[in-house]
């Protein structure tokens, strides 16, 4: 089937109170793994390229990789900008063929990212594209940051609330305690405050940097309205791990097929087991 928007799974997400896996991608083998993942789950599923993403492997190649996995799909597939850092680059995605995008202006001040991220849901709502925005911030897992200082980065619930009615996204990425990469121990989420922003808002909630957060964390956060989930991170571990492990009993191996085909295989099944932590499976 064709690519598809991402709000109206959003939307049967948050009537089924389950949260829809979103994967980053960076080249065919992983493009593969994720809908394979998918199929095999009956779930729909969000293919994300991220800013690295899209400087490795290209904008033209994302888009035709995503595209053919999806019209050869049985599963609803929606290919999605992960954090766009421009209007004009947003723009060149929507144009050629995104069906969902992220504007990130969560470092930009309150009132400038609510007119920024209104300018591009206009824009976008022409071609009949979804928009996820982010407020507050999220750092890398690299980072010593105080206690203090990470609440300051902490997504307001006020704010939130007038983002959301002034801006009209589908989505809301918000900052509760998440990180993109690594984590060093469990990550401490605010749980009290994606509450609170649940209540003050109807926006679907988007969680990033999700990959090291405990299965029991996740669950609570989808009971509190999380409906997108992204991950990146465990892909990453799975894949590379497994390559490792192939050269490691076969350093002779010069077949990249015979590599690459183990890894994107460990990697499917991360995949698989996210969507069935994330309730998606069978949803389709």
């Amino acid at each position: 089937m064709a690519l598809v928007p991402l709000a109206d799974l959003l939307q049967k997400a948050d009537q089924g109170s389950y949260a829809l896996g979103a994967f980053n991608c960076n080249n065919m083998e992983i493009v593969q793994s994720i809908v394979g993942a998918a199929e095999a789950e009956s779930a729909p599923v969000i293919i994300q390229a991220s800013q690295g993403g899209i400087k490795y492997a290209g904008l033209n190649f994302i888009i035709a990789l995503a595209r053919q996995a999806a019209e050869e799909a049985a599963v609803p597939v929606v290919l999605h900008l992960d954090h766009g850092t421009s209007f004009e680059q947003v723009m060149q995605c929507i144009r050629f063929g995104f069906t969902s995008v992220m504007y990130d202006g969560s470092s930009l001040p309150l009132e400038e990212n609510i007119t920024q991220t209104r300018k591009v849901v206009e824009r976008a709502r022409v071609f009949g594209v979804s928009v996820e925005a982010e407020l507050g911030r999220l750092g890398g897992t690299e980072y010593d940051i105080s206690v203090s200082d990470r609440d300051a980065l902490f997504t307001d619930p006020a704010e939130a609330e007038k983002f959301v009615a002034e801006t009209d996204i589908d989505a809301l990425a918000i900052a509760i305690g998440t990180a993109h990469g690594q984590y060093k121990g469990n990550p401490e989420l605010d749980f009290d405050r994606l509450e609170e922003i649940g209540k003050r808002t109807s926006c679907p909630v988007v969680l990033h940097g999700s990959s090291g957060i405990p299965d029991a964390s996740i669950n609570r956060a989808i009971d509190l309205g999380v409906r997108k989930i992204n991950i990146d991170t465990s892909i990453r571990e799975a894949f590379v791990g497994a390559m490792r492990d192939t050269l490691a009993e076969n350093p002779d191996e010069i077949d990249p097929r015979k590599i690459l085909g183990p890894s994107r295989d460990a990697a499917a099944e991360v995949i698989r087991e996210k969507i069935r932590l994330f309730g998606s499976s069978g949803k389709s």
